[in-house]
């Protein structure tokens, strides 16, 4: 397993266009959202005010399967840029099986392990947001209708980034080297425990972040991009406990900015 670990240009290629190529899919999403959101701002004042007109009626806003399967496909996918280096070193160790005709595992296995566990944290996540708006704490625009409750998860999560269990989930994501090394599974069910476990650990490492959302506009792919590129930063780029501590710090400030009257991030 060493020998199929060591670093070769190759492999720093291929993982810098992933990565870019990801980040770049983000950016691109949110700018498109920023366009289609004019297009449609009249339908959505629209289905604000019949929600509005039904919650005055006793009547519940309404939800349709396209709105709940639209949710859960941006949960799930909002996490694969962080995890593109884990993905193309788990690539580069069965590349390397292959030519030696040894027994290998195609990627796609180990990211459907990985896809499970965010599929698992979407499908939770997309039942709490319906749960939030049928008790007003989001409104029919996915916003938060209570500065307490956005400044209760802004302190939440920036409390949590302090806490060993995110520094140690951190420390699994940002490693792939060292994952592989103490978790690697032979075969097709082993690449996909694998990948169960490594989503795991990224759930746990940007679960704070990803709840965030609640606090500022969850269908906002302006948001989701700015979220998606802080959780990405923080796995990548070097220094991580200043990282790691600098977002604690800046999202304690956020609560008590938006505690104490501010009204930038919430009604």
């Amino acid at each position: 397993m060493t020998s199929d670990l060591s670093p070769t240009s190759s492999f720093s290629r291929h993982y810098k266009v992933v990565v870019v190529g990801l980040v770049a899919l983000v950016a691109t999403l949110a700018g498109a959202f920023t366009v289609h959101q004019a297009m449609l701002m009249d339908g959505m004042e629209a289905a604000m005010w019949r929600d509005m007109n039904m919650s005055m009626n006793g009547m519940e806003p309404s939800w349709t399967l396209a709105d709940a399967l639209l949710l859960l496909v941006m949960w799930s996918a909002m996490m694969v840029p962080g995890a593109s280096p884990m993905i193309a070193a788990f690539a580069t160790i069965n590349r390397r099986r292959r030519a030696r005709s040894a027994l290998y595992v195609p990627t796609a296995v180990f990211l459907l392990g990985y896809l499970i566990a965010w599929t698992g944290f979407s499908v939770l996540a997309t039942a709490l947001q319906w749960l939030l708006q049928m008790t007003g704490l989001l409104t029919t625009m996915m916003q938060s209708a209570s500065r307490y409750w956005s400044a209760a998860l802004f302190f939440a999560a920036g409390v949590y980034q302090f806490s060993p269990l995110k520094e140690r989930c951190l420390t699994y994501c940002r490693s792939p080297d060292g994952f592989i090394l103490s978790e690697w599974r032979d075969g097709n069910l082993g690449a996909v425990v694998m990948g169960l476990r490594h989503g795991l650990f990224c759930i746990g490492c940007c679960a704070g972040l990803m709840l965030l959302l609640f606090a500022v506009a969850v269908m906002d792919l302006r948001w989701v991009a700015a979220l998606t590129a802080l959780v990405t930063a923080e796995k990548l780029l070097p220094r991580p406990t200043i990282w790691r501590i600098a977002i604690g710090v800046g999202l304690l400030a956020a609560g008590c900015f938006t505690w104490f009257g501010g009204r930038g991030l919430a009604p």
